[in-house]
């Protein structure tokens, strides 16, 4: 486990704060033309427009290409151990709810090894910001199918393709009722810089999921989301209160058919009043839009859910000042009492 310390850290002016305040001087190590470099890039900028000082950040990481993270951040960081970087920013939260904590991780070391961390810190609510890096491959450890790699891909690991059904990370989220759920896109800079604000003004757990490129064991995984000739027809990026359009001309949308089952409408001969509105409160409404799947489906951007729920840190506090007021201030005074029974 690799702590980062810097003791020169001082209070800082939040309102004086750049980009460069939050470049490392270490040569960043990802492969040429890695996703990665651009998500680096908008956190970087993001940072210095929330008005949080320098040395109240704490970026923690478990094991893989996303996980060199913090390194390259300048603030306080942990790059710790496979799969367990919510459990470990748990326990930084708990003891200093006063820092903002986030997390750094990818879909094979939150999803596989660390599965059971990733469903437990979305369920407890603790306010971190967990960023998730899916390029639906193992990178690191050069080229094996991962928990999101689609069925049939062929890796190293197999040959003939994969025969595992993928995990979504966004239904997981959902279905672990998380209270914060976004999507976006490595080389979409604005869209990425707005999700990335929206998750760090929210109290409680808040979950992005990126999808990013590894352009040297799965490239080109997401080029029809990106690439400017097809990204309008299958792109359906969210807004709250507005229908669900997509389109180079906007001229389609999505609304309910028979049996609750979502479909893809024409606006035009439809009405733009038959489709469905979008509602970050609703957990309906973003389990419906988390199944979506190409290629019958565009793939959906922006916020799932944002919702309110008193967070894990706050409970903790609240229920140890509740304990202060007991008649046993401490644990030497309750086993000094002596009035004990042993069954």
């Amino acid at each position: 486990m690799k702590l980062n310390v810097y003791p020169e850290f001082k209070h800082t002016d939040p309102s004086t704060q750049q980009r460069k305040d939050f470049v490392t001087d270490q040569d960043v190590r990802w492969c040429p033309g890695c996703g990665d470099y651009s998500i680096l890039a908008q956190v970087q900028r993001v940072m210095p427009s929330l008005g949080i000082p320098r040395e109240k950040y704490v970026f923690v990481s478990g094991i893989g290409c996303s996980s060199r993270f913090p390194y390259y951040m300048e603030t306080y960081g942990v790059h710790s151990i496979h799969g367990r970087a919510p459990a470990i920013a748990t326990g930084i939260k708990a003891a200093r709810p006063d820092l903002q904590v986030w997390v750094i991780t990818g879909d094979g070391d939150a999803l596989s090894i660390g599965g059971n961390h990733f469903v437990h810190v979305l369920r407890r609510n603790v306010d971190l910001k967990l960023l998730l890096f899916n390029n639906q491959i193992y990178g690191l450890t050069k080229g094996q199918y991962s928990p999101t790699s689609p069925l049939g891909k062929k890796a190293k690991s197999t040959p003939l393709g994969s025969i595992d059904y993928p995990l979504d990370p966004v239904s997981v989220a959902l279905g672990a009722n998380a209270t914060f759920v976004a999507r976006s896109l490595d080389v979409a800079a604005n869209h990425l810089q707005t999700v990335l604000k929206r998750a760090a003004a929210h109290k409680g757990t808040a979950f992005v999921e990126i999808y990013q490129n590894c352009n040297i064991f799965n490239d080109g995984a997401f080029d029809t989301l990106t690439d400017k000739e097809t990204k309008a027809t299958h792109v359906l990026e969210l807004e709250h209160g507005k229908p669900m359009r997509f389109g180079k001309d906007r001229e389609k949308g999505i609304a309910v058919g028979p049996n609750l089952q979502p479909i893809v409408v024409d606006v035009a001969a439809e009405g733009e009043g038959r489709l469905l509105i979008h509602d970050e409160t609703s957990e309906i409404c973003a389990l419906l839009l988390s199944r979506l799947t190409a290629p019958e489906f565009p793939t959906p951007i922006g916020v799932f859910r944002a919702v309110s729920r008193t967070s894990y840190d706050t409970l903790m506090t609240e229920q140890l000042e509740k304990a202060k007021s007991f008649k046993h201030q401490t644990v030497q005074e309750l086993l000094d009492e002596g009035q004990w029974t042993v069954t």
